[in-house]
């Protein structure tokens, strides 16, 4: 052997000798993060566990008790697609992250808006929907409003979920005005139907609804709605394996269409209303 063969070969020794370990290890740290991901829970649990708060027509129960709405098929294509059960934990809108955070289940798939500061706490997908804020008003209260200044008034009531995104938007947007927070979109609403708030400020296309629902006392003031919102399905940080997955099916289910077309039923719809209890 040469001198100068030699030389390459024990130089080529010396890098693998040097680069090995790092390799080894940084794929050492990739199998442990693969393993850590909530979708080995899944898939050995045999179920995917949901974390939601009913609201109007993304998950709600039916006449039988049974949760139906957009989440509801989101998730139980989700679970099948993964060859796995689907199972809701239905929890108050303000401790959802944290349920989450404590580990109650596995993923948020319940509307919720992206915003910065959840993301702080949670990562999101991308979004798998978009919706808007809007306002429902009281006929005789209301009366001749036909703007947001018009709401923005000291002597104004709104009526809001509490820790939802139009809470935050109606404090922002109408600071002026007294807001009264509840713990489910139906109380907020009654509190407007019982003539004590003048508006119900909520997401999409709910106010449209119950204008139609209640013709006698509710009405749109503003045609259209006044913030524009991305939801996406919210998770733990620190598992990238979850998120590449959920992101990707949800691109694939946007491609092939069955997400449009189960949210135009939902959203654009009011075919499933015989289901629900009025």
């Amino acid at each position: 052997m040469s001198t100068r063969l030699y030389s390459i070969l024990t130089t080529a020794v010396l890098l693998l000798a040097i680069l090995l370990p790092p390799l080894a290890r940084a794929q050492n740290a990739s199998q442990q993060l693969a393993a850590a991901s909530v979708l080995e829970t899944i898939k050995k649990r045999g179920a995917i566990r949901v974390g939601l708060s009913t609201f109007v027509p993304w998950a709600m129960r039916n006449k039988n008790g049974e949760l139906i709405g957009y989440e509801i098929d989101v998730a139980k294509q989700l679970a099948e697609d993964m060859k796995v059960k689907a199972e809701f934990v239905p929890t108050a809108w303000d401790g959802i992250i944290p349920a989450l955070l404590a580990g109650k289940f596995d993923v948020v798939i319940g509307g919720m808006s992206i915003t910065p500061e959840r993301n702080l706490t949670v990562n999101f997908t991308q979004p798998y929907a978009n919706s808007g804020i809007h306002l429902v008003a009281n006929k005789e209260l209301a009366a001749g409003f036909k703007s947001l200044e018009d709401f923005n008034k000291p002597d104004v009531v709104l009526a809001v979920r509490r820790g939802a995104t139009p809470a935050t938007a109606a404090k922002r947007l109408m600071s002026k005005a007294t807001l009264r927070q509840f713990d489910e979109d139906a109380l907020a609403l009654q509190e407007v139907l019982n003539g004590k708030a003048h508006a119900f400020i909520t997401s999409t296309p709910t106010p449209a609804f119950e204008a139609l629902k209640h013709p006698d006392k509710l009405f749109l003031p503003i045609p259209e709605p006044f913030v524009q919102g991305a939801e996406g399905f919210a998770l733990r940080k620190g598992d990238p394996d979850a998120l590449n997955f959920f992101n990707n099916w949800i691109l694939l289910r946007q491609q092939d269409g069955w997400l449009k077309e189960r949210h135009d039923y939902w959203f654009k719809t009011r075919d499933w209303a015989a289901q629900v209890a009025e």
